[in-house]
C-alpha cells in the first residue's frame, strides 16, 4: 500500500509541508523574477524539462526571468499537490496542477494557462528541493 494511504507521522507531515514550500518558493521566484527564489527550489544538478526547454533547472531559471520580462505581472496559483514519499527517508514524487495568469506589458490581455507539475524531490541533509521536472502543457 502506498504511504499516501496511511496516517502520516510527524516527520512524514514535516517532510511534505518542506516540500510543498519547495513547490511555493518556485511559483513565488517565477511571479517576481527572482532567479535566487526560484533557483531555491532546485537542486543545482536538477532537471527541468518544460517542453520546449529541456536541461539543468539553473540554467532554465535564467531563460524564464528573461523571458518573462513581456508580462506586466504573472500569478502562478498551485492547487491540489500529491505528495508521495518514498520508503528510504530521501525521495519523493509529487504531481501539483498549475494555473498562471499572465498580463501582457504592451496591452490589456490577460492569457491563462493550465498544467501540471510532475516533480522527483530529493533531501539532502536536511533539506528537500526538486531533482527533476515535468511541466505537462
Amino acid at each position: 500500500m502506498s504511504n499516501y494511504m496511511l496516517t502520516p507521522n510527524a516527520r512524514q507531515m514535516a517532510d511534505r509541508e518542506a516540500i510543498r514550500e519547495v513547490a511555493n518558493r518556485y511559483a513565488h521566484g517565477v511571479d517576481r523574477l527572482d532567479g535566487d527564489w526560484m533557483r531555491s527550489a532546485y537542486w543545482p544538478d536538477a532537471i527541468d524539462d518544460h517542453g520546449v526547454v529541456v536541461g539543468n533547472a539553473w540554467e532554465f531559471v535564467d531563460r524564464v526571468v528573461a523571458s518573462h520580462a513581456r508580462w506586466a505581472f504573472t500569478m502562478h496559483t498551485t492547487t491540489n499537490h500529491q505528495i508521495e514519499l518514498g520508503d528510504d527517508g530521501v525521495s519523493a514524487t509529487g504531481e501539483l496542477y498549475n494555473v498562471s495568469y499572465l498580463m501582457w506589458a504592451d496591452r490589456r490581455t490577460l492569457d491563462t494557462w493550465y498544467g501540471r507539475y510532475l516533480d522527483r524531490y530529493e533531501k539532502r541533509g536536511d533539506e528537500w528541493r526538486i531533482i527533476h521536472r515535468v511541466c505537462v502543457h
